[in-house]
């Protein structure tokens, strides 16, 4: 698809299938129980919500965009929503054209006095559905807070309503501040995956990701994480060890392969049937579709650096405490103190 493509904006499609996985949307107190979204529940329900986490830069965008196409082409309806201020999750399905976001558009409709409608906001192209929230310029707001904003509005244009079998949310990983947590702290969706490769970073947000799901599950939250995708997979082990380490399976191995590297840097699918890379999203289809809500055993850190080899994290290292001479920069003066000390009665 080329970058001069025109986005259609999307049919209306009445249903009540979120009424029942979204029954608590943004209401109930961080950590208090919503709907019942344990195992069973997850394949009772008709909509999977799916939030996807991981490090900026790792790759989350590029698998819902294959992830999505390739559920469309199966005749599923999907739902893909960016849920990154950079708004980039949408671009490689849209080749490289950016679409208006929900925060911005939202500013400029109430400047003008207007209502924003879903045709304003929501695209779609081969019957993937997509929209990004967005968020503020730099240093003129809070990002977190823009999600719940950007969440909130899509309630008022009924988000409860719309009829999908997947919606998949792409959430930043690294940041932990309280709108990047909604799906988990208020049961939003069903089940989280991470997305992460063979280094120490994508682990360590992985593994928080981890984290926040064991703490709110501690809460009453029935969130779980439904396994983990490899991307740029080197075969260097360390995350499929991860994966193992803390529980979760792993849904696909995503290659370090020159043709995906140069198709995806030009906005270009590749989970399409038929193509070279068509099975693995096939079976990513699949093992998404059919995964449960696992409830993982986060790592310490010194867990996760026993992954790595101590030549490349430098775990070996023994911590060597600095003395008050060594802050002074030399000799420390023995000063006596003006405190006055009073003998007990």
């Amino acid at each position: 698809m080329s970058a001069t493509t025109t986005l259609a904006p999307p049919v209306s499609a009445p249903s009540k299938a979120l009424e029942a996985a979204l029954a608590a949307h943004g209401m109930a107190p961080a950590g208090a129980p919503g709907p019942d979204l344990s195992e069973d529940a997850v394949h009772e329900t008709k909509t999977q919500i799916i939030a996807i986490y991981g490090k900026g830069g790792i790759g989350k965008s590029f698998t819902l965009a294959n992830l999505s196409y390739m559920m469309a082409q199966q005749g599923k309806r999907v739902l893909l929503i960016g849920c990154d201020p950079k708004s980039d999750t949408t671009s490689l399905l849209f080749g490289g054209k950016a679409c208006p976001t929900i925060i911005e558009t939202s500013a400029r409709k109430k400047a003008a006095g207007e209502e924003v409608r879903i045709e304003d906001v929501c695209f779609k192209r081969d019957g993937v559905f997509a929209m990004e929230l967005g968020g503020p310029e730099v240093g003129r707001g809070c990002g977190g807070r823009g999600i719940i904003h950007g969440f909130e509005l899509l309630e008022k244009l009924g988000f409860h309503d719309w009829g999908f079998d997947y919606v998949l949310l792409d959430f930043l990983g690294d940041v932990v501040c309280g709108g990047f947590g909604l799906p988990i702290a208020r049961d939003m969706c069903q089940k989280v995956i991470v997305v992460g490769s063979n280094d120490l970073q994508s682990l360590y947000v992985a593994n928080n990701v981890c984290s926040a799901v064991e703490y709110f599950r501690k809460l009453g939250g029935n969130v779980g994480v439904a396994g983990m995708v490899i991307n740029k997979d080197d075969g260097t082990g360390e995350a499929a060890a991860f994966a193992e380490s803390v529980g979760i399976p792993v849904l696909a191995s995503i290659p370090a392969d020159e043709d995906i590297r140069r198709k995806s840097a030009n906005y270009q699918i590749i989970g399409r049937p038929g193509d070279r890379w068509g099975p693995m999203f096939e079976e990513l289809v699949r093992n998404v579709g059919e995964s449960k809500p696992m409830r993982p055993a986060p790592l310490s850190q010194d867990g996760l650096l026993g992954l790595f080899s101590a030549d490349s994290t430098g775990r070996d290292y023994v911590l060597q405490p600095a003395s008050l001479a060594d802050m002074c920069g030399g000799v420390v003066l023995d000063k006596p103190s003006l405190e006055v000390v009073y003998d007990q009665a």
